[in-house]
Order: C-alpha cells, then structure tokens, then sequence
C-alpha cells in the first residue's frame, strides 16, 4: 500500500504537477506533458518486473521486496523536493522524469513477488481472500491518494495548491520509507518453503519454462491489460471530473475517494467469494456485469454531473469491476510453477501496465478532446472489459477444492 500511494498520487495532481515542471501556452499541453510523464513511469517497469522479479525466484521474496520498497522511497522524496520549471529551468522536467522511471522500476518489481508471496504464506483453503490483499493495497492506496488530495483541496487556496500542496502529499508518502522497511524486513521467507500445489506440475521441464506456459501467461496477459486500463481510467477521475465536466474539486477527489474505497471492500468480496465458489465464477460472471453496466453509468454522469451520479454511479461500477481481478489474481499465482511465479506474474504485469497502464490516461485525455464527447471514457472502459471477460473465460479453474470435488489433479 505505501509503495502503490507513493506511485500513483502522481495522477491525483496531474494539473498542479504539470503548471510545476511543464509550463505551456495551453492548458491542455500542459496537462499532456503532465500525464505524458506520469506514463514514462510504465517504460521501466518489464525492465524492474524482470530484474527484481527473477531476483525474487532465485533468492528469495523478501530480499526483493526491500530492495523495490527503497528505491521507491527515494524516487518520491526526488520528486517531492525538485524544484519548479520556474526555478531551475529544464533541470526540473529532467529530474522529476528520471524519478518516475526509477518508480517504474521499482514497483515493475513489487507485483509479482508480494503476490507469490501472499499465495505461498496462505493456507490452501485462505489462499483467495488472502492474495486479494494484493489488490485491496493498490485500492487503499489510491484511495489514501484521494483523500489526501480531497483535505489539501479543501484547506488550501488553489494558487497554494499549486505551488506547494501536492508536494506535501509526496512527502507523506516519503516519510512512510523507514516504516515500510522496518516490516520487511521482519518478514519470513516463503520461497523454499513445501506448499500444496492447486494444479500438479507435469514431470517435465517444458511445465516450469516460460515457453510451457504460454498460453496461460498469454490470457493472463490480456486480463491484466484490461484490468489495467480499468484501474487508470478510475485514477484519471479526478482529473476528468475537473478538466471535462468542471466540477468543482472537492467533488472530484471525493469521487476518486470513493471509487477506490468501494474498490477496496469489492477486491476482498472477490477473494472470499474466490474461497468458496471457485477462481473461474467469480472472475466472469462479475465481469459481464460490468460490461453491461459500464455505458449507462457513464452517460448518467456525463448527462448530470452531480455527486449522486459521480459518487454512486462510478462507485457502483468500481463494485461490480473490482470482484473479478481478485479471483484471477490467486487463479494465476496457482496455476504457475514455483520456479519461476514471481518473475514470471512480475514480467507480465508490468508489460501489460507498461503498454496500457502508461497509456490509459493519455488516451482517454486524447479522445475526449479529439472527439468533443465526454463519453469517452467509457468507450475506453467498455473495450477493456470485453477483452478481460474473452480471457477470463478461457482461464482454468484452480481452486483446491473445485479441482478436488471434480476429481482432477
């Protein structure tokens, strides 16, 4: 949680970031640059998911998450002290540049070995509810995100906010290092540790190499595009509730707050229901839901633009959207080997946030003004979800017990 709040506050002051490193004749190309930034932290995370995340299987999960939690730390104190375009000139854009690629970097590795290690410290029959947590972190976060943003906006003028609040946001997130270090370090090692396999590994090489689970990591791959583009697309709210449908900002940081929190509550649904109805129900039948809810949602937030639409509509989506990543999250930290889980789930996630997470937010800033049409957003929305919902389909069912009631091993 506190390495996802360091990274993805970013996106909560996109606006005041981009008057602060990137000073434009429009307001428009100012936030472009802005968000163009915060997408150059996606370019290094396959680098940092490869690096850290083999790390990780080689000599083991808590070693690797130190090392991406410290680098996290000090990219975020870079950019809480830069100072502006104004001061340094261009310095400053370099500066805050370089520190979203090493935050790139350092959260490409974080994924995959936190979630091989909540799947290996879990029992068998806990294994949904706990790998949700994964997941719910990321929620809180950017929910912990939004409420910073929320207080700072409701207490400081906008020209203050400007200048130097979104600073203070940053530093929170610097001041949390020691603590999250001091955790870590704490941590016992689950990597050689003898685990229950959900799906027993064939007695051949081919079943422990990347190259023997293509097709897994394929569909695994397709998911976590959608649900990246999902995830960004709600972290843009707050900035698209200010530059598209001008609503004050208290309204739009709390949208955010909310989502996220809704986020947080469905993303442990997802796990617990995970533990007793199976992997493979509650990743799709969620996921139609919120293909068939996704439009009409957004056209009553874009027809109204009051709280009831920004508040409950987008919550309600968050809700039903959040459940089926949980139970797909556990799905493929079983289905693959040992050996190579945590690089392995780290490289194609951060290949998958890489191209889409880094994108997400430029594309639908993009749309939005080419088109003149404030649905944009959900026609974005609509097409990841129907990618996620054909993938899910095709993922096996790994659930101890739904594999064990069917006999297979």
């Amino acid at each position: 949680m506190l390495e996802f709040y360091d990274f993805v506050t970013y996106s909560f002051f996109a606006t005041q970031i981009g008057h602060a490193f990137f000073p434009t004749k429009s307001e428009f190309g100012s936030l472009l640059l802005s968000l163009a930034t915060f997408g150059a932290g996606f370019v290094t995370r396959p680098i940092g998911a490869i690096v850290i995340g083999s790390y990780s299987d080689r000599a083991g999960r808590r070693p690797a998450m130190l090392l991406s939690f410290a680098m996290m730390g000090v990219a975020i104190l870079v950019l809480a002290i830069t100072p502006s375009y104004n001061t340094i000139g261009v310095a400053a854009p370099i500066v805050v540049i370089l520190a979203r690629l090493t935050q790139g970097f350092s959260l490409g590795g974080e994924v995959g070995p936190t979630t091989a290690y909540l799947m290996e410290a879990a029992s068998v029959q806990r294994r949904g509810l706990v790998v949700s947590l994964q997941p719910v972190s990321q929620q809180i976060a950017a929910t912990a995100g939004a409420l910073v943003g929320e207080i700072l906006s409701l207490t400081m003028a906008s020209d203050a906010l400007d200048t130097y609040g979104w600073r203070i946001a940053f530093l929170l997130g610097a001041g949390t290092l020691p603590f999250g270090l001091w955790l870590r370090r704490g941590l016992p090692e689950t990597l050689h540790r003898v685990e229950t396999p959900a799906i027993a590994v064939e007695n051949n090489a081919a079943a422990k190499t990347l190259r023997g689970n293509t097709r897994l990591l394929g569909l695994g791959l397709v998911i976590l595009a959608s649900g990246t583009i999902i995830t960004y697309v709600a972290q843009y709210m707050t900035t698209y509730a200010q530059h598209t449908l001008h609503v004050d900002a208290p309204l739009a940081f709390a949208t955010t707050a909310v989502v996220n929190g809704v986020g947080v509550v469905a993303a442990l649904l997802g796990g617990w229901l995970a533990d007793r109805a199976g992997r493979w129900p509650i990743m799709v039948w969620p996921q139609i839901a919120a293909l068939l809810l996704t439009y009409p949602v957004f056209l009553w937030v874009v027809e109204s633009r009051n709280s009831l639409a920004l508040l409950g509509g987008l919550g309600l989506l968050a809700l039903i959207g959040s459940i089926p990543y949980s139970a797909f999250y556990v799905g493929l930290a079983e289905a693959l080997p040992k050996n190579i889980r945590g690089g392995a789930f780290a490289t194609i996630y951060a290949v998958a946030i890489a191209i889409f997470g880094g994108t997400a937010q430029l594309v639908v800033a993009w749309l939005t003004e080419v088109t003149g049409n404030a649905l944009a957003p959900a026609w974005y929305l609509l097409f990841a979800t129907a990618a996620g919902l054909c993938a899910m389909i095709f993922m096996p069912e790994t659930a101890p017990s739904k594999i064990a009631a069917s006999g297979k091993r």
